[in-house]
């Protein structure tokens, strides 16, 4: 299947295997092997065995094309607010809960340790962010995300924790879905515990006010 030009492949599979009346393409799509070939050939191949080719225009937003790569880059740099514009919808992840060193519980913010369910799945950057995470039950809270290597308290592994709010219960091996709001800050190392609490406390509640908002 690689190995066919983007020709052979329309006429082989597109219509002889799958009776293709009509293809739509996206506006900066090109298949076949090498990718060496463009809309006015797909045009001209169509005509040829009876496709009709037909091109969409790109979907803009803040003046730039949305596409996989653009979204992939904006999540990766933690723009979790600009990817959703992007998708229509919040960028989300899901994993079980496992358990970690209780460093947040210490200060007064318990945090639930997520292992994404997918390995491969891209993480925003490292950085604090407001949440929204729906529970294995159904429940939807609103919570505090952390992304990142608690350089604080000397950590080395990359972790991802979710302080829920106004919850209360055991999230012990419960999968977990957060929904990415916003970003609010890049991760910091703190002088000692007090000020890190004091920023987490501030945490709180701008996240609030992003999803009362």
């Amino acid at each position: 299947m690689a190995a066919l030009s983007a020709q052979a492949f329309m006429s082989r599979v597109l219509k002889d295997r799958l009776n293709v009346d009509a293809l739509l393409a996206g506006y900066d799509n090109r298949f076949g092997h090498g990718r060496t070939e463009g809309f006015d050939d797909y045009v001209g191949y169509g005509k040829t065995i009876g496709i009709d080719v037909v091109g969409a225009e790109a979907l803009m937003q803040q003046e730039s094309a949305v596409s996989s790569t653009r979204i992939r880059r904006l999540i990766s740099e933690g723009r979790v607010g600009e990817a959703a514009d992007c998708l229509g919808r919040r960028y989300t992840l899901s994993g079980n809960v496992v358990h970690g060193e209780q460093v947040g519980r210490q200060l007064g913010f318990p945090t639930a340790n997520i292992v994404p369910e997918d390995s491969q799945k891209l993480l925003p950057a490292d950085g604090v962010y407001a949440v929204e995470v729906w529970t294995d039950d159904g429940r939807k809270v609103a919570g505090v995300m952390n992304i990142g290597t608690r350089p604080t308290f000397n950590g080395h592994s990359r972790t991802l924790e979710v302080h829920l709010l106004d919850f209360s219960g055991d999230l012990y091996n419960r999968r977990l879905t957060v929904s990415f709001a916003a970003r609010l800050r890049d991760e910091c190392t703190f002088t000692s515990a007090d000020a890190l609490q004091q920023q987490m406390n501030l945490d709180v509640n701008n996240a609030r006010e992003i999803l009362n908002g």
